[in-house]
């Protein structure tokens, strides 16, 4: 149900190794505000055998990139008990401004990283 509501959404990317042309995982925008100039990306599912590497990072850098043509302002939410994201989100510059629930409800922490402060 997931992936179909993301191919549904129309704002979802496909991750594919290119050494080994194999689907990897994938990630997409949700969320755009207009009024916001905002929009929210993650919602990022890797394979295990690529959470340590570089693929998550770069994946986020080419987002980031695309989005801040468009937006002043991405939000990602991450669990407040996801370690792993929570760190990933904060080395690319994301700054804790909050938290809301998700699309699903439960509570999330709530990061902003606006166009003017994002270095690659």
């Amino acid at each position: 149900m997931f992936f179909r509501e993301a191919l549904k959404s129309g704002g979802t990317l496909i991750a594919i190794d290119s050494r080994t042309n194999q689907t990897i995982g994938s990630s997409r925008f949700y969320g755009y505000d207009k009024e916001k100039s905002e929009i929210e990306t993650g919602w990022t599912f890797l394979s295990r055998s690529h959470w340590y590497d570089t693929y998550n990072r770069e994946m986020k850098q080419l987002m980031l990139r695309h989005a801040f043509r468009f937006v002043n302002s991405v939000i990602l939410l991450v669990g407040p008990e996801n370690l792993r994201s929570k760190r990933a989100v904060e080395k690319i510059g994301g700054v804790h401004v909050g938290s809301k629930p998700d699309a699903g409800g439960r509570d999330s922490f709530v990061y902003q990283i606006t166009a003017s402060s994002y270095k690659e």
